[in-house]
């Protein structure tokens, strides 16, 4: 599993930017145990490219999803909150993680969005956004 998460430098960061760093590793971490629970297996956290940024690959049976996890107020501002270019970017970045994987490329491949929430279950979107243009 790979695992690239580093925070900002603290004393370069600001406040908000420190804590909107900790909510999404926090979201991330609630995200990853409930795909889990869920049946898959975690195979790489905070998966970055040049071109973006994946947050979760997850693989179940003959599945590879590429999950973006969300947070924020509410589940719906969080649904709203996956625009398009993001969606591009991840799509590039799994293409990267695809070419340094190539043992996954046969795989059914999917881009799952999980909405996290205070106060409420994690949503899992499947299939939230595909990769044709």
């Amino acid at each position: 599993m790979t695992d690239r998460a580093s925070p900002p430098p603290e004393a370069a960061a600001s406040p908000e930017r420190v804590a909107a760093f900790r909510t999404g590793l926090s979201a991330e971490t609630r995200a990853a145990a409930y795909l889990i629970a869920k049946g898959y297996r975690i195979l790489a956290k905070r998966f970055k490219t040049p071109h973006g940024e994946i947050d979760l690959i997850a693989r179940r049976r003959n599945l590879v999803a590429f999950v973006e996890v969300k947070a924020r107020a509410t589940l719906e501002d969080a649904a709203f909150a996956v625009t398009p270019r993001q969606q591009r970017r991840i799509i590039d970045a799994a293409q990267a993680w695809l070419a340094a994987h190539p043992e996954h490329a046969e795989f059914e491949l999917r881009f799952d969005v999980i909405l996290i929430a205070p106060r409420h279950l994690p949503r899992h979107l499947l299939a939230a956004f595909d990769a044709s243009p």
